[in-house]
């Protein structure tokens, strides 16, 4: 691992952290704030998993977590949204490719070999993060935004009992019956439908749904809601009797702006789950 930059914020440091990923078999970068609490004892994990188009940066640059975060005393990571490198695959759409790994592992040429992101957030990156950062893994809970929103609902309700609470910003709610999720998992996954089941939140939630709190907040001025499709996942939560929140914020678009204007929300609602 090396650490590429470390900067003091909020009496905690934000880092910037590259390593070679067995998963994706390329170098990935991540984010990682650690609380000014780190300095004494393990602190809880929130996972922050951003969009298409994004890396790394977006989030941790933009979304100001890390006021809330130093006052709750919890770790934020901010991994990649994809491999990256000359030779890894990549397409001249912004939503497939570099920067659009949905966070599944692809099966299909020429995919295959790098793009390989849910076994990269579900293992590969725990392992080094709980190996080398002060840390509770007993202590993890979710969040994205929009394809991160995706990652963060499919990743809670895959895992039983990893992720306190789960937490979205505009998240992708049903990808396969949505062209933000069709093209990307016919490309990666192939033409069988059945192996897109297992990565879309409605469908999970109809046969899992998750235990434990989940919050998620969609802009009505979204300008991409007819592909978000929340109005499935709120369908999906209500038929099994889910507890949560789905709430429309009227006026707010799919920018970082909107991110920004809730992220304190999510924080508090995520220091509950973790800190109780």
């Amino acid at each position: 691992m090396k650490t590429l930059s470390e900067n003091r914020c909020f009496g905690g440091v934000q880092g910037v952290y590259s390593h070679a990923s067995a998963a994706t078999g390329t170098d990935m970068t991540f984010g990682l704030f650690l609380p000014e609490a780190a300095e004494d004892q393990p602190v809880p994990v929130l996972w922050y998993l951003s969009g298409l188009t994004c890396t790394h940066e977006n989030a941790m640059v933009k979304a100001g977590a890390q006021r809330w975060a130093a006052e709750a005393g919890i770790a934020l990571v901010f991994p990649d949204t994809s491999p990256r490198g000359d030779d890894v695959a990549n397409d001249a759409a912004f939503d497939l490719g570099q920067g659009a790994g949905f966070y599944v592992n692809a099966t299909e040429a020429p995919w295959a070999p790098h793009f390989q992101m849910w076994d990269y957030v579900a293992e590969d990156l725990p392992r080094l993060l709980f190996s080398a950062f002060p840390l509770d893994d007993t202590a993890q809970a979710i969040t994205g935004h929009s394809m991160g929103g995706h990652g963060a609902l499919t990743l809670a309700m895959s895992f039983p009992g990893r992720f306190r609470s789960v937490s979205a910003f505009a998240p992708i709610c049903n990808p396969t019956a949505s062209d933000w999720g069709r093209k990307q998992f016919t490309a990666y996954l192939g033409t069988d439908e059945a192996t897109w089941t297992p990565h879309d939140a409605t469908l999970l939630m109809r046969r899992f749904g998750f235990d434990g709190p989940m919050l998620v907040d969609q802009g009505t001025a979204d300008q991409f809601l007819d592909l978000l499709k929340p109005e499935t996942l709120a369908t999906a939560m209500a038929e099994r009797r889910q507890g949560g929140t789905i709430r429309m914020q009227k006026g707010y678009d799919h920018s970082y702006f909107f991110v920004a204007s809730f992220i304190e929300d999510h924080i508090a609602f995520h220091a509950n789950a973790l800190l109780r």
